[in-house]
């Protein structure tokens, strides 16, 4: 009896979902082989460029030449190729009849969706020839060409076995090396067994990343997880087109083809709307989802709107403003617009009153700049007419303003004052810690006091607690810990507070008296430099490659820039071996050099602390320039900053080596926001709780998705750990769960539903447990896929206020005992099969690396926020 749709069938099923309705994809059954797809391919560029070649057919010798230019050694270079000269790609050749000349032939137009000359087709049963004797013939499933070129190559399993095996299976394509030729051109693919579906950028072998798997989502953050709906939402036309075309980019430093993620399309395409009805509003992306690079395409699609005539991305700070003009720079080497640096203030000027449409990245500083100076030009007979001419030009340009970190990079007065300078301009803000009531700001009159007052109304949200679930950032692991126990704690306060009933107090009253001095000693700091140094290989990830110690980056945060200096000075001391606390041997046996230790923070002028300040800077910029060979002085501290981050950061080759990276930075609150910096897993906080946005800003700098061993953003606190914790779940509550009257809980009845359907499928497998012994070894895999299911449906279940313990066994058909017999039996049978893993490579293992969530230790996840927000939503 067939249990499962076959892969044929979801194949046949996918194709006519794909050709359904008016121009859609044309079905191609006659292509497939390579010869037949270049055939296809030289028809339509002939047929698109009819005008160009005025009768002069390709030769074969001149399409000869088409094809060499099209087998590209990367999809990173397809894709550079792709942008083209303003969005069109092209291809030149030399014709053979020399008298007439060189041609360049109009491959595909970015911007000719669903129209034109651009043709959609649809291909299957692709053959691919063997590479060597060794291997095979290899046949794709499906893939979509536009104007005959391979851009989406879709890899299909059926429901037994899991959508990783299609990654895998691509994964094997590559190493063999069949994405080449005319298939070189791909930029997307997406796998599926019909339940599951995901889509990643096409990158080689050693690149793709299964980390980066997206799952589409819709506009409400919904999870589209069906073939035919996934198909429906982003391969039909136009929306594959704008996938591979306009929501694609470029990142020249990493040389890497990147897609965006479905909230970062939905966040485009709301303020696109909102501007075409000239109205303003702020994105809430969660911090660590790419609100850069969401931002970076805000403002391109904007310059494309003919009433706007420039794009002006404001930053908080000079040092975010290099950083994100890097970055901007980056994703923009290969398109179709410009994005200029404003070095200062004149040029400032010259850039908005240019013709140029252009996206100007400038700092708030440089602004109330060039206000003062329009507003000291006006009577000021100094100032030539063409001066004002071009001060008077500025003010009459339509502007679309982009804010970045948009509740502290322009206050409520500023932007009221811009708003009277720039008559004609729209606002759209991004934040991944927006100001809600609950944590509104203090301001003057009737000025804006939280977000969606200051920018209107809200165009996207995507939150924490979406995004983890999403796989978009990791989840966080926190550890709350204190260097002193708890007599010690009772002997300070009491000392302190002798008419205070220690014994009356509870736990978080008796943390909010310890005094801030408790933790000034150097007691305390050596503890913490010892966690640090000597406890913190996991988090901090030590590995061993090529001989070469590895470790992940981590941040130190502290309360004032005086006791970032004590740690500075105290680190080096343990690391000299002058102090009680010595870097162990089983540290110094991975990495001899650890830890390379910085500190950065603002020095001003004329604070009373500045001078002291100065000279412990001076002697850390000494240290630094030993230790990695540089020559930055206190008039070069903007370029130490900068050499810091990127150090930090390890996004350029240069910084991949050890020798050059940095293991901890000492800060109070620089980097806290703003920075990324993926390789960073650890952030260690001896400070006093901060305020909810500080906290899930500074949490956020540990949770970009990094590389496979990276699980979790990893937190470790030193200071009231039940204070903080109540602080951090308070931060945690606001920004997954919107603020004041905004809950976005699944209902019970959808987990208690999952719950049921996954205990029958186990009972359907192996209705006890004793029956799994006299299973085949194809039932113990279906047994095991089961029992994950079940695994995950009931940690999902057990975080409802509705779930009581003793349902078990009653409406759920299934005890806590039974489940753990099941699950005695389920580890034996997952190493068996471990044993005897499939040896024929096109049916890949199921997912024998799978993590029991029932059986873990607390992390903050998806289901911590989700039994979070519970604990707040008021029973009936």
């Amino acid at each position: 009896m067939k249990r499962f749709t076959s892969e044929r069938e979801i194949e046949d099923r996918l194709i006519a979902q794909l050709i359904a309705g008016e121009s859609q994809w044309s079905y191609r059954p006659d292509l497939t082989d390579e010869a037949s797809l270049w055939k296809n391919f030289r028809k339509i560029l002939e047929q698109n460029n009819l005008a160009i070649l005025d009768g002069n057919f390709l030769t074969e010798s001149e399409f000869n030449q088409i094809k060499n230019q099209l087998q590209f050694s990367s999809f990173f270079d397809a894709a550079k190729w792709l942008a083209g000269e303003n969005g069109i790609a092209k291809v030149e050749v030399r014709r053979e009849d020399a008298s007439l000349g060189t041609i360049r032939l109009n491959v595909i137009h970015r911007d000719h969706v669903a129209g034109g000359k651009t043709v959609y087709e649809v291909v299957n049963q692709f053959g691919a020839d063997k590479k060597s004797e060794i291997e095979r013939n290899r046949i794709f499933d499906v893939t979509l060409l536009i104007n005959g070129l391979p851009m989406i190559h879709i890899e299909l399993k059926n429901r037994q076995y899991p959508f990783m095996d299609g990654f895998r299976q691509i994964k094997k394509y590559l190493k063999e090396g069949h994405f080449t030729g005319i298939y070189s051109t791909l930029q997307m693919f997406v796998v599926s067994n019909a339940s599951e579906t995901r889509y990643i950028a096409a990158a080689q072998f050693e690149k793709l990343n299964s980390k980066f798997l997206s799952k589409w989502v819709t506009a409400k953050n919904k999870p589209v997880n069906d073939y035919i709906q996934f198909a429906e939402d982003v391969l039909s036309i136009p929306a594959a087109h704008r996938m591979v075309m306009q929501y694609s980019v470029t990142d020249k430093d990493r040389e890497a083809l990147i897609l965006l993620r479905p909230y970062q399309i939905h966040a485009i395409e709301a303020v696109k709307r909102a501007s075409f009805q000239q109205k303003s509003g702020y994105v809430w992306h969660t911090t660590g989802s790419g609100k850069t690079l969401t931002s970076y395409k805000v403002a391109c699609n904007l310059l494309h709107i003919p009433v706007i005539d420039k794009t002006i991305f404001i930053v908080d700070r000079v040092d975010l403003d290099q950083q994100t003009t890097s970055s901007f720079t980056s994703y923009a080497e290969y398109d179709p617009v410009s994005i200029d640096d404003t070095a200062n203030v004149n040029d400032l000027i010259q850039k908005l009153a240019s013709d140029d449409r252009t996206v100007v990245v400038t700092t708030i500083q440089k602004l109330n700049h060039l206000m003062r100076r329009m507003d000291q030009s006006v009577d000021n007979p100094e100032v030539s007419e063409r001066t004002k001419k071009r001060y008077a030009k500025i003010k009459a340009q339509r502007l679309a303003f982009i804010v970045d970190e948009c509740h502290r990079a322009v206050t409520p007065e500023k932007k009221r004052e811009l708003e009277r300078y720039f008559h004609h301009s729209l606002w759209y803000g991004f934040t991944g810690t927006p100001i809600f009531k609950e944590n509104q700001r203090a301001s003057l009159g009737n000025l804006p006091r939280t977000t969606e007052e200051l920018y209107g109304e809200r165009l996207h949200a995507y939150t924490v607690k979406e995004a983890i679930n999403d796989g978009a950032v990791l989840g966080f692991q926190v550890e709350y810990k204190h260097t002193f126990d708890d007599v010690e704690q009772q002997r300070i306060i009491e000392q302190r507070y002798p008419d205070k009933d220690y014994e009356a107090l509870g736990d978080i009253e008796r943390e909010k008296l310890i005094p801030r001095d408790a933790y000034e000693t150097k007691e305390h700091y050596l503890g913490v430099i010892d966690f640090i140094v000597n406890q913190s290989r996991e988090k901090l990830g030590f590995t061993t490659e090529g001989g070469v110690g590895r470790a992940y980056g981590a941040i130190l945060t502290v309360p004032s820039i005086a006791i970032a200096q004590t740690y500075y000075d105290l680190f080096k001391s343990v690391i000299a071996g002058n102090e009680k606390v010595k870097v162990s041997s089983r540290v110094r046996q991975i990495l001899p050099d650890f830890p390379k230790v910085a500190i950065t923070y603002s020095i001003s002028e004329n604070e009373e602390s500045s001078i002291e300040n100065q000279e412990k800077m001076k002697e850390a910029l000494q240290d630094y320039n030993k230790n990695y060979n540089t020559n930055f002085t206190l008039e070069t501290i903007r370029a130490y900053n900068q050499n810091v981050n990127a150090r930090l950061a390890r996004k350029q080759t240069r910084y991949h080596k050890r020798s050059e990276q940095i293991d901890l930075i000492i800060v109070v609150d620089r980097l806290l926001t703003g920075f990324d910096a993926p390789c960073i897993s650890t952030l260690f906080i001896d400070r006093p709780p901060m305020k909810p946005h500080d906290i899930i800003q500074a949490f956020s700098r540990t949770n970009r998705l990094f590389d496979k061993n990276k699980r979790y953003g990893q937190i470790v606190t030193f200071q009231t750990p039940k204070y903080f914790k109540q602080k951090v779940n308070e931060a945690l509550f606001l920004y997954s769960n919107g603020g004041e009257n905004y809950v976005l809980a699944p209902i019970w009845e959808e987990a208690e539903q999952a719950l049921i359907e996954a205990i029958e499928m186990l009972r359907l497998i192996a209705r006890t447990p004793e029956e799994i012994a006299s299973l085949s070894l194809d039932e113990k895999r279906d047994f095991v896929r089961s029992f994950q299911k079940l695994d995950s449906a009931l940690n999902s279940a057990m975080v409802y206020f509705d779930f009581k313990p003793e349902m078990m066994g009653s409406l759920f058909p299934i005890s806590f005992k039974e489940i753990e017999e099941y699950h005695g039996i389920y580890v034996n049978v997952l190493e068996e099969l471990r044993e005897n893993r499939e040896t024929d490579e096109e049916v890949e293992p199921l997912d024998i690396e799978y993590d029991l969530q029932t059986y873990r230790i607390e992390e903050i996840d998806y289901h911590y926020i989700m039994a979070l927000i519970q604990k707040f939503i008021p029973k009936e």
